[in-house]
């Protein structure tokens, strides 16, 4: 074999090992990628938010320990979250709480699990407590449900349920089902 053929060789063989080097990382990176679709998009760590609704009004403000937010699935994780909700009003009228809550910001549902507190701003509320393990909020339409067991305390009485329905534009709050309370006269 002549120089002249061993160099063609040589500049083929390196020709062919760097592009397979090339494609082999390339694939690599989609892995990656695909990867990277699990990592939040953004985290916040003492979360302060305030948002609108159509007419300019404030519609909810929230509080968190810490927050993700994943694109991707346009989810919003919460760690601790404290929500303020304004009803049709325009006044804070109740303060949600939990260890976790979770946001879907295309449908506006709030959904906080694990020792969700619910109390009533107002001191001259006749409600001033529910407590649950479960309970979704639809910020669109102040829309409160829980299929779990709900505790109420509220002036002179306490009472237990399985399930609830709460409109909070409307002021109206109902246990759904195995409803049973005792009532203090005073």
């Amino acid at each position: 074999m002549s120089r002249v053929t061993l160099a063609i060789i040589a500049f083929f063989g390196t020709a062919l090992v760097l592009y397979w080097q090339v494609q082999n990382k390339h694939s690599g990176d989609t892995d990656n990628r695909v990867k990277d679709q699990n990592t939040p998009d953004f985290i916040i760590e003492d979360l302060r938010s305030v948002e609108f609704n159509e007419q300019g009004l404030v519609n909810s403000r929230v509080t968190a320990k810490h927050m993700e937010h994943y694109d991707s699935t346009n989810q919003t994780y919460f760690t601790q979250p404290v929500y303020l909700v304004y009803p049709d009003q325009g006044k804070a009228q109740w303060q949600l709480s939990a260890d976790q809550g979770k946001l879907n910001k295309e449908t506006g549902k709030v959904v906080l699990e694990n020792n969700v507190i619910i109390d009533a701003i107002s001191a001259e509320e006749p409600i001033q407590t529910l407590s649950t393990s479960y309970l979704e909020l639809d910020l669109n339409t102040m829309i409160m449900t829980s299929d779990r067991t709900i505790y109420v305390t509220g002036k002179d009485f306490n009472i237990q349920g399985q399930g609830l329905y709460a409109d909070l534009n409307a002021q109206e709050v109902k246990l759904t089902s195995q409803v049973v309370g005792t009532y203090e006269a005073k």
